[in-house]
């Protein structure tokens, strides 16, 4: 469970996420939703430590991550695993070697034997069979998505943090991939948190959704609730596509 506390963060005195409160649950996938510029950016990297917060608190299963010195961090930050929205993945290591990258890290009592097993058991989790000494540039997008997750995952993550996971992929491999992430959060009892403007994630995975509207947390609940939420600013979000005033018309 992470939970944030009247979270407050300024650039030049400008606030840029204001008195931000929420709870994301264990189990679940919670995602972060809005227009751009309302701050969902400042708001991940905040949670991860990239920005400090001016005011609040960060807590994870109770510890508060904000007031932590940077050894105890670290701590914390092995227990995190990331999806970065272009993957990230090393050009100069294959599928395997990206995997088990990671493990190199943070594992340094692990046989090479014990690294590769772990490897297999990620990229066999996410489907990726017969192309683990292929480098990235010889595998497609939605591949390199999976494999990108079995390295999030690798080193038994309690927190699982993804930045668009859907850029750049067609429909049908976004559905896939958000599958997935769902999958793995039930299977593992992480805490997703996910940062996306893909209204069909919200609508495939949303099982905690929360919508910041100008630095503001200004709705949350779930998938199902976000149709009918009553509010302007998260209708005009979720109807902005034709194909989404069509369905609500229907």
């Amino acid at each position: 469970m992470i939970e944030i506390r009247n979270l407050y963060k300024a650039f030049n005195n400008l606030p840029v996420l204001n008195n931000v409160s929420t709870i994301f649950q264990k189990g679940n996938t919670n995602l972060i939703i809005g227009q751009s510029g309302s701050g969902k950016t400042v708001f991940m990297k905040c949670l991860v430590g990239l920005h400090e917060p001016d005011e609040g608190g960060i807590y994870y299963d109770n510890l508060n991550f904000t007031k932590l010195s940077s050894r105890e961090r670290s701590q914390v930050r092995k227990k995190i695993g990331m999806l970065f929205q272009g993957s990230a993945l090393f050009d100069s290591l294959n599928v395997e070697e990206n995997v088990i990258f990671p493990l190199e890290m943070f594992n340094k009592d692990m046989t090479k034997k014990e690294k590769l097993e772990r490897a297999h058991f990620c990229l066999d989790r996410v489907n990726i069979h017969n192309a683990n000494h292929l480098y990235p540039a010889e595998i497609s997008g939605g591949m390199k998505k999976r494999v990108a997750i079995a390295r999030a995952i690798a080193n038994k993550p309690e927190y699982l943090f993804c930045d668009e996971p859907n850029s750049g992929l067609d429909p049908a491999t976004a559905i896939v991939i958000d599958n997935l992430i769902r999958e793995i959060t039930k299977e593992f009892e992480i805490t997703t948190v996910i940062n996306t403007h893909d209204m069909n994630s919200v609508m495939e995975i949303g099982d905690h959704v929360v919508f910041l509207y100008k630095g503001e947390l200004w709705w949350e609940g779930t998938s199902e609730q976000i149709l009918t939420s009553g509010n302007k600013e998260v209708e005009e979000f979720v109807y902005a596509s034709e194909l989404m005033r069509k369905l609500k018309t229907n």
